[in-house]
């Protein structure tokens, strides 16, 4: 059995990061391998919850019996050592760490520093480090000096999914992430408000950050640009509705200055969907390449409008560069793994846990 503890809104449709489905879809996968799931969602502004948050965590944890197996979310886990160190004696502690808590975007640097201390507690703690990436399992061992045969990797996997259509083949550009400043929504905005001479529209699907502050900044930057009838914040969206999304998508975009996966970015493979991202940490990784080693999209340092029009001018108005790209995204796609494999790959690090 494992006890597996997530943030209270990892089952809220309006919350659809790529955290939660990893979590929902990994506690499914579990059970389908034998293993007994009991899942505790803890409510709280993570990860610097208020008493009631940090309450219901010391209970849950309490509730544990000794010699658990125990999954945390990194978010839930590692902003709060006085809390779980205490019981990671007595419980057989794996924390998840879907992002390193002081590499999200906008942090002040003491409040960063601050983090990272808390999270280099926890995780040194814990008998057992779960990354979603070679690159990030690689970047905590030595961002908290962890011991590497502690820290392990269960990369997300991808449902199969039929090939998008498209429009023209060139003009609908989609973002699917949540408008937040690691997303660099704002790069975005102003790589195409150079770009008024061609033809594109954009829909960016995602929440709309946690305080809005920033969302309402990239709404101004549009109305700005005058382009409110070209770029469209549609906030979440799930079920037919994202899949009409993809559907319509010649180019996925994502203009992360951070990111330990980038789940969106294998689901549009998976659709045959290019791909323009940054080379921010993993993206790299998870763009990944054909067996001919050709690229499945185009690659551009983060935080930088300029190279970004560049390369979007380069789809654009490029067939041969179209044309190569879909055929390096169709072989890539083939060589996408399911949901299963992480399941597998994860439930094989929890038994280590069991020895």
């Amino acid at each position: 059995m494992v006890h597996v503890v997530l943030p209270g809104d990892v089952d809220d449709p309006n919350a659809p990061s790529g955290g939660n489905v990893y979590d929902r879809r990994v506690c499914q996968g579990l059970e389908e391998l034998g293993w007994r799931v009991h899942r505790v969602g803890v409510g709280g502004a993570w990860p610097r919850p208020g008493p009631g948050g940090r309450a219901a965590l010391a209970r849950a944890l309490g509730e544990m019996p000794d010699g658990a197996i125990v999954l945390l979310d990194g978010l839930v886990a590692c902003g709060v050592p006085e809390i779980v160190v205490p019981h990671a004696d007595r419980l057989r502690v794996a924390v998840l760490v879907h992002l390193p808590l002081a590499a999200e975007t906008g942090i002040p640097p003491e409040t960063a520093a601050e983090l990272d201390r808390l999270e280099r507690e926890t995780l040194r703690a814990a008998a057992l480090v779960v990354a979603t990436s070679e690159w990030a399992g690689r970047g905590l061992v030595e961002r908290h000096g962890l011991d590497p045969d502690r820290v392990g990797v269960a990369a997300p996997g991808t449902d199969s999914a039929p090939m998008a259509p498209g429009t023209d083949g060139a003009s609908r550009l989609l973002c699917v992430a949540s408008v937040t400043p690691r997303k660099g929504h704002d790069v975005l905005v102003r790589a195409l408000a150079s770009l008024a001479d061609l033809a594109w529209d954009c829909v960016c699907v995602g929440p709309l950050g946690r305080d809005g502050g920033f969302a309402d900044r990239v709404r101004e930057m549009i109305a700005a640009g005058g382009l409110g009838d070209r770029i469209r914040l549609a906030g979440p969206l799930a079920g037919e509705p994202l899949e009409a999304a993809y559907a319509a998508a010649d180019l996925m975009v994502l203009a992360s200055r951070a990111e330990t996966y980038g789940m969106v970015v294998t689901e549009a493979l998976a659709r045959g969907i290019p791909v323009l991202t940054t080379t921010a940490d993993a993206l790299p990784e998870t763009l990944g390449h054909a067996p001919d080693g050709s690229v499945p999209g185009l690659l551009v340092p983060p935080d930088d409008p300029a190279a970004l029009a560049d390369a979007l001018r380069r789809w654009l108005t490029e067939p041969v560069v179209r044309v190569k790209i879909r055929t390096s995204v169709r072989h890539r796609r083939g060589m996408l793994h399911g949901w299963t494999v992480t399941s597998r790959q994860l439930a094989a690090l929890l038994e280590r846990l069991r020895r």
